[in-house]
């Protein structure tokens, strides 16, 4: 049996990383939560990761949860996509430019 990480989005700002868990262990075995903060403020961003035990949970984790009220909140439960499946780049900043790249446009 291999491990399913689940995408949760539209999450409560209050929910705890155990509330989380202590929901998606009605679905199966939870193996860890990870709920996504903001770098720079340290607040949560509304988003997630859960991984269970097993593909099984996992659909059965969706099935139960996606669309369904969690603290007030209609949350999003699917399967999450791999990391390393993005494309190149990083995001985008080494190709943006800085300002000594523009000042030659403006004369």
């Amino acid at each position: 049996m291999s491990a399913m990480r689940l995408y949760v989005g539209n999450i409560s700002f209050k929910a705890t990383e155990d509330d989380l868990r202590e929901l998606f262990s009605q679905a199966g075995e939870v193996l860890n939560v990870k709920l996504i903060e903001d770098a720079a403020t340290g607040r949560l961003r509304g988003f997630g990761f859960v991984e269970m035990a097993s593909e099984e949970d996992g659909k059965k984790a969706i099935e139960l949860f996606n669309g369904k009220q969690f603290m007030d909140r209609s949350i999003v439960v699917n399967e999450a996509k791999p990391q390393e499946k993005r494309g190149p780049g990083g995001g985008g900043f080494k190709s943006r430019g800085g300002y000594s790249d523009r000042r030659g446009d403006r004369r």
